[in-house]
């Protein structure tokens, strides 16, 4: 765990310059706008450690799978979003002297993310090898108020010398992901344009042929007055350069702007690219840097207003939840539906910034509450546009009859994650897909869904699980073998608890979800079943036998639901007796030592109670939380916002708070070792849940909005605005009361306490302990 950067509200703030903690900043610092982001690399020419990175949303490359042995099955490629394109690239040379911090003496680093106004800004005074000192003054964006335009000041000045200064502005194509499976690169160029619209670059990924073309213009004032640049004399492939030396002054500024665009061949035709890209940047270079900046602070002040949350009397957790929200909001808009949230957005490389479970399980209950109600159908729409690639999956591994299983990993619906225990046994993620669809509609109670989109996913699911298990006769029950759960650190295991519990209620869920469209629109209903070959009667009854007769592990003397079948046989240490040595286990013990050990990555069975709360008893939780989170190391991002909320559930206060601020601030002081591949951006959307279904005990029971709150002893109050069905709700929780106003106007009927309020429009309802004052 590292404590270097300050908390403060509005700010993430670094003081001093450690390289070693340099590849945890850029991933901290990193910026986005939905549609393309950046590590927060440095803008001047590095020689030291760093991960570059610029990311293109929905760009991608089919690397080839690299394992030691092929396996039937086995998918072709892991699909990688591709390091793209630097644009923001400066080299200074002073004198002939590079401008590089790897070999000056720095002092006053400082680096801010300004997550108020959306800003990256960087200021340092360094020492060159020959005593010449300068400071810089950096500040960049990528606009939310326009997601096609990034743009950079950089501010120069020489401190004590005057002399010749170059410049040299680059776009870099020639870049490549550092986790190649076989250190090719992607990108093939295609053409290049140089003149004084600026230098335009046009890529295309190899395979998958996505053409990408970076433009930027460069304007650069000494002291004021403009300084013509010139193209590079020296060609090199896949770059593109201008250059310019001038005198400069001691302590006469030099500005440098880059206006920048990325645009691909997903939205314009690749005979468009150029022209467009020249019309982006020209327009942004008309505006100029401030007004762009204007129009940024803007576009984030409407954000912060939808989804702020406000903790009064304690600044590391306030910093820590508008870290997350701001994260969230830079990697996924909604705008387009072709894309989905991968788990490090634009931070990094690591898990190929692909599609996981994650979005159906932990980002979806976010966007429902903050956003419009088309983001997250959006979502769900991705995967339904995905179901004939799902089956597809399923065939390959032996299904038949319409099975769908969907993929653990994917950017097209295709499979293509590539170690055995997840391609072939990590099937929960089924399980993630169908809750979504049902949490949906619980939220929006827009049951349309279901005949448009939802039953036929449904229907495939359902298929999968019948096909999946199968009948024992020593139990006289159906088993489901060789799986592993959400708990990574067992592999190839059967009846996990939590996969057929899932199994189990996605079975039942799908005769319900038949049920409604049937009695909403037969018509539309009969196009399903011909559409999908169902055979009601006899896959219903099917269906219901499995549900019904499944194998759910439980142990009678301790209480609890077993996470897998021989989960007592292994030695039950605790966690509290591992030395600090130890941890993380993923890189500290061998894989062996790991799969035989007791000890959980991740919620496992946990992550079921909370999907299915109302299934059991307070006193069953607390017997399985007491039991499983004391054997819980959580070394997955997303498990900690697991347990904070079950353990407010439980009026554990202590426990509730403590995983809250390590999921929140889970990359902030890099809990894990692990900040610096990227951050855990699908695991952020779990520390909103943690303050508005932990904290506010939000639910949503019989199509009523529902609250039963929880105030940590850290806190003085605590604040959110959330949407529910075209109601705007401003929600307050001190220690005394908790306050909901109604913005709309439309009067809503909530329940706090279990007691019924209606809350009419355009006015605030408060209640002291569930009694209305």
């Amino acid at each position: 765990m590292k404590n270097y950067i300050q908390a403060e509200e509005w700010n993430i703030i670094e003081e001093g310059f450690d390289p070693h903690l340099n590849k945890i900043s850029e991933s901290i610092f990193s910026l986005g706008n939905g549609r393309m982001g950046q590590r927060a690399n440095f803008e001047e020419t590095y020689t030291g450690e760093s991960l570059q990175g610029n990311y293109v949303a929905g760009v991608y490359y089919p690397d080839k799978t690299r394992v030691g042995w092929w396996k039937n099955g086995y998918p072709e490629y892991f699909a990688k979003v591709l390091n793209a394109a630097n644009w923001m690239g400066l080299e200074l040379k002073l004198d002939g002297e590079m401008v590089d911090l790897s070999l000056c003496t720095v002092s006053g680093f400082k680096r801010i993310l300004n997550m108020k106004e959306g800003y990256l800004e960087r200021t340092f005074t360094a020492e060159l090898a020959s005593g010449k000192q300068i400071s810089v003054a950096a500040k960049r964006f990528f606009s939310i108020a326009n997601d096609e335009v990034a743009a950079l000041h950089y501010q120069f000045v020489a401190l004590n010398f005057s002399g010749k200064l170059e410049v040299v502005s680059f776009v870099d194509g020639d870049v490549k992901n550092q986790d190649s499976n076989y250190d090719e690169k992607f990108w093939d160029e295609v053409s290049r344009s140089q003149d004084e619209n600026g230098s335009y670059l046009t890529m295309r990924t190899k395979k998958t042929a996505f053409d990408v073309v970076t433009g930027l213009k460069t304007v650069i004032l000494n002291h004021g007055e403009p300084v013509a640049l010139s193209a590079e004399s020296t060609v090199k492939d896949k770059y593109l350069a201008e250059k310019v030396t001038f005198e400069v002054r001691a302590d006469a500024a030099v500005d440098i702007y880059k206006f920048a665009t990325n645009l691909s061949s997903q939205n314009y035709a690749a005979a468009e690219l150029l022209e467009q890209a020249i019309k982006v940047v020209s327009a942004a270079a008309a505006k100029g840097f401030d007004q762009l900046l204007t129009e940024q602070a803007e576009a984030w002040a409407t954000k912060w207003e939808e989804g702020d949350i406000i903790i009064e009397g304690d600044v590391a957790a306030q910093q820590a939840i508008r870290f997350n929200i701001f994260q969230l909001n830079q990697t996924y808009t909604g705008k387009d539906a072709r894309l989905n949230i991968g788990p490090k957005g634009f931070t990094g490389e690591k898990y190929g910034g692909s599609t996981y479970w994650d979005t159906e399980a932990y980002c979806i209950p976010f966007y429902l509450s903050t956003a419009p109600q088309e983001v997250s159908r959006n979502l769900l729409v991705y995967r339904y546009k995905h179901l004939e690639k799902a089956i597809e999956n399923a065939q390959k591994l032996g299904f038949d009859k319409g099975a769908a299983l969907y993929p653990m990993v994917t950017m097209n619906g295709e499979e293509c994650h590539n170690e055995w225990e997840i391609t072939f046994e990590e099937i929960h993620r089924n399980g993630a897909i169908a809750f979504a669809i049902f949490n949906y509609i619980r939220y929006t109670g827009d049951s349309s869904y279901l005949k448009e989109f939802g039953l036929e996913v449904l229907i495939g699911i359902a298929r999968f699980w019948k096909q999946r298990v199968n009948w024992s006769i020593d139990r006289e029950q159906y088993v489901m073998l060789g799986v592993t759960g959400p708990n990574e650190y067992e592999n190839n295991i059967n009846n996990n608890w939590y996969t057929s519990t899932l199994a189990k209620w996605c079975l039942q869920y799908t005769i319900e979800a038949a049920a409604i469209v049937k009695a909403e629109d037969a018509e539309q209903y009969a196009a399903i079943v011909a559409k999908t070959s169902l055979k009601e009667e006899e896959e219903f009854a099917e269906w219901t036998d499995v549900a019904e007769n499944i194998y759910l592990p439980y142990d009678e003397k301790l209480g609890v639901f077993l996470q897998q079948d021989g989960y007592l046989d292994k030695e039950q240490i605790l966690v509290s007796d591992l030395p600090a040595t130890s941890r993380p286990l993923n890189q500290k013990w061998s894989w062996d030592r790991i799969l035989r050990s007791c000890f959980i990555k991740q919620a496992d069975v946990l992550q079921g109670m909370y999907f299915f709360e109302d299934d059991y008893d307070m006193e069953s939780l607390r017997r399985n939380f007491d039991f499983y989170e004391s054997r819980t190391v959580h070394e997955s991002s997303l498990s900690p916002c697991v347990h904070s909320i079950l353990a407010a559930k439980l009026n554990d206060g202590k426990r509730a708070y403590e995983f809250y601020l390590r999921t929140s601030r889970l990359d902030l002081d890099d809990y894990n070792n692990d900040t610096e591949d990227g951050l855990h951006i699908t695991s952020m959307a779990g520390t909103w849940m943690s303050i508005v279904e932990g904290f506010a005990g939000m639910r949503v029971r019989d199509n009523k909005l529902s609250f039963t709150p929880f105030l940590p002893e850290e806190w003085s109050a605590f604040s959110f605005n959330i949407g529910f069905r075209g109601v705007q709700l401003k929600v307050k929780i001190n220690k005394e009361e908790i306050s909901i106003s109604n913005n709309t106007k439309e009067v809503l009927d909530i329940n706090i306490f279990s007691k019924s309020y209606d809350v009419p429009e355009g006015e605030t309802i408060i209640s002291y302990k569930g009694i209305l004052v």
